[in-house]
């Protein structure tokens, strides 16, 4: 094991205990915290549910997911017997105020075992719905006004728009404080995100040219080869906008752009993420039809499988006019990025599993050079894969051997596997590890969460009032609706559309 400063004693109290989200990333990500020896010395592991489980059965489940999901699936026995000796289940129904105080009671008896007040973590993973009133209940204890040790962790979607985000912020400010809420965006504990901040600020090489002066323009792309996944009911209260656009894409959009902190402080970061939120330019619901597509698959083909469409899954309606596909461009009004177009664009059964953000240079003078010198001519540009490579290419131009004077694009390639052990932490390692520490600084502020819904209510609000649209509008195995493509091109420019390896234009 590393040698490293743990966490305190902590008490994670898992809501939906016997659920998917636990089954499949956090117990397994808790497991590799402890082989890596970041779990704390003292600390329990209480998942919370409706359904009955004795604690060895409840194990055994917990068991059977981390050898399917986690990272180090052939490592799943070998610490276990230590790690689940840490693992209980507590049957409790969460509707029942009565309920409530058995937390209190195990709480209390950590305490004792511990001889130190442990953090106490509650973690919300259950539906949306759920939460304010487990919220509510919670607040009634008073361990939950201890805003030393007691935080809670909410997952997304925060909120299904602004009023109710706002609500949402407003309950659990009434019960907590904003630093014991730790809203959590998996996408931000990824390497390859955190990564960003220090491709920005630890290398003098960037900066300079890292502004409107030398940039083109950005690109972010979320694609999904994947459709809803039987996730129907959900995505009928979300589509693509809400579920990646409203969080994940304007966060990555936030790193890319944010000024430099003057610290690695939790809110010195998030200030500089909701000083970019606040300056992406207003888009009104009269012209968001010139800013934003959507698009809904059909069925179809997706590598050699025959595929439903949208409106055919379970749980959707046969009329949906929800979205499965998004692209937005934005603008930042302020003086590093006036006029710099950012794209993003997200969508379910695109053509490859991708998350990339591409900088774009502004192309370099091509006077001096022989005209046959100008036909392989490429602007340089940096191209970040968060998914499912993570890597980074910086693009540039060379002169091909031989006689004359022609040019090559070529790549200089930063690959994690290849430069480290390609055993990287999974985001929720991150996250978690960040929550028992209390470390923020990955963790969406209230007032990020209602700016970044500030910035997309327009576009939904003008996709609703518009009535009834000709959906599905983009096959499987596509690149989504062809007004994506018009969005870009009245610019000039053209989506990325291969891996960043084969990329040649």
């Amino acid at each position: 094991m590393q040698n490293h400063n743990r966490p305190p004693a902590s008490l994670l109290l898992i809501f939906g205990g016997s659920g998917d989200l636990n089954y499949r990333k956090l117990a397994p990500a808790l497991y590799n915290l402890f082989i890596d020896g970041w779990m704390p010395n003292k600390f329990s592991i209480v998942g919370i549910g409706r359904t009955s489980y004795a604690d060895d059965k409840y194990r055994e489940r917990l068991l059977d997911g981390i050898r399917q999901f986690s990272r180090r699936k052939e490592e799943a026995g070998k610490q276990w017997q230590d790690f689940s000796q840490h693992v209980s289940y507590l049957q409790m129904d969460a509707e029942q105020d009565t309920e409530y105080q058995k937390i209190g009671e195990i709480v209390k008896t950590r305490e004792q075992e511990y001889g130190v007040h442990p953090n106490v973590i509650f973690y919300m993973a259950v539906a949306p719905q759920l939460v304010p009133d487990i919220a509510k209940k919670l607040g009634s204890l008073n361990l939950c006004k201890d805003t030393k040790y007691t935080r809670i962790v909410v997952e997304k979607p925060f909120g299904h728009d602004l009023e109710s985000a706002h609500e949402l912020n407003n309950l659990l400010r009434g019960m907590f404080d904003e630093e014991q809420i730790f809203r959590i965006d998996h996408y931000l504990g990824k390497e390859t995100v955190q990564n960003l901040l220090a491709l920005r600020f630890a290398n003098a090489l960037f900066e300079p040219i890292w502004n409107r002066m030398y940039i083109e323009h950005v690109q972010i792309t979320a694609a999904e080869t994947v459709g809803v996944e039987g996730r129907g009911s959900y995505y009928e209260r979300s589509g693509a906008l809400r579920d990646m656009v409203q969080n994940h894409m304007l966060q990555l959009m936030c790193m890319i752009a944010m000024e430099a902190p003057v610290s690695f402080d939790a809110n010195e970061i998030r200030n500089k993420k909701v000083d970019v939120l606040n300056a992406i330019r207003k888009i009104s619901k009269e012209e968001a039809h010139s800013f934003a597509v959507r698009g809904q698959y059909s069925d179809g083909w997706m590598k050699g499988e025959h595929v439903a469409g949208y409106r055919q899954e379970k749980n959707v309606d046969t009329n949906s006019p929800v979205d499965t596909f998004a692209a937005v461009k934005f603008y930042i009004d302020n003086w590093r990025w006036r006029d710099v177009p950012f794209y993003l664009r997200t969508g379910k059964y695109l053509h490859e599993k991708s998350t990339i953000i591409s900088i774009q240079f502004s192309p370099a003078p091509s006077y001096a050079f022989p005209p046959e010198a100008a036909e392989t001519w490429r602007p340089n540009r940096l191209v970040i894969g968060i998914q499912p490579e993570m890597d980074i290419r910086l693009r540039f131009q060379s002169k091909r051997p031989g006689q004359g004077m022609v040019l090559n694009p070529v790549e200089m390639v930063f690959n994690y596997k290849n430069a480290y052990d390609g055993n990287e932490p999974e985001a929720y390692e991150t996250l978690l590890l960040d929550v028992m520490e209390g470390n923020a600084t990955l963790f969406m502020r209230s007032d990020q969460v209602e700016a970044a819904w500030k910035i997309i209510m327009p576009i939904l609000e003008s996709w609703e009032s518009r009535g009834p649209i000709d959906f599905p509008n983009y096959a499987p195995d596509s690149w989504g609706p062809e007004d994506s493509e018009a969005l870009i091109a009245r610019d000039g420019h053209n989506w990325i559309t291969l891996p960043p390896a084969h990329q040649d234009k």
